[in-house]
């Protein structure tokens, strides 16, 4: 199989691209909320003592670029998942991020075991530009889906679009079926 999705070129590395500035965060916190049996806060000490993983996958970009293996270290979802205790009715999580940005992605997508709150890229702690302290990281899906900045997750029964699906991207973003823009 071709690792290239149609509509894509490889680059080098990973593209620095996203909506507004790159916020300056001092103290954070990951706020887990939503159909959760026990909604919680974590701090950075509490989030990065979590276990940590790292997976290798290509990450490609709604502009037209993908970079191959590119190494991630992060919390896996799955643990978040789980930690929080997440109902049965849930389906759908948004993701909100420091600045205002969300986006919403299926939690069937989430729980393939490759989808990470990324702390890590390549070897390195994330630089903010990248979306240090903490990023999504959503490799089956376009990379504006891989949230930057992350400090809320919150587990939902419905759909609802996030920032870019409001604003003419595809709500489900599969670079394999180039579900770049709403229809």
């Amino acid at each position: 199989m071709d690792r290239l999705p149609p509509g894509q070129r490889w680059v080098p590395k990973p593209q620095v691209l996203h909506y507004g500035g790159i916020p300056d965060v001092r103290e954070w916190t990951l706020s887990i909320i939503g159909l959760v049996d026990k909604p919680i806060v974590l701090d950075w000490s509490a989030f990065s003592a979590l276990p940590m993983k790292k997976t290798t996958r290509d990450f490609h970009c709604v502009t037209g670029w993908s970079a191959m293996d590119v190494e991630w270290e992060g919390v896996d979802f799955t643990g978040i998942a789980d930690i929080a205790g997440a109902a049965r009715q849930a389906r759908f999580v948004m993701f909100g991020c420091i600045g205002g940005y969300t986006t919403n992605v299926p939690l069937e997508a989430l729980l393939h075991g490759d989808a990470l709150l990324a702390v890590a890229m390549n070897g390195a702690r994330l630089t903010p530009e990248h979306g240090a302290p903490v990023r999504l990281v959503v490799p089956s899906k376009y990379a504006w889906k891989s949230a930057k900045w992350v400090s809320t997750i919150e587990f939902m029964a419905d759909d609802r679009p996030g920032f870019w699906e409001s604003n003419g991207y595809h709500n489900d973003g599969d670079p394999w079926e180039e579900e770049r823009y709403s229809r």
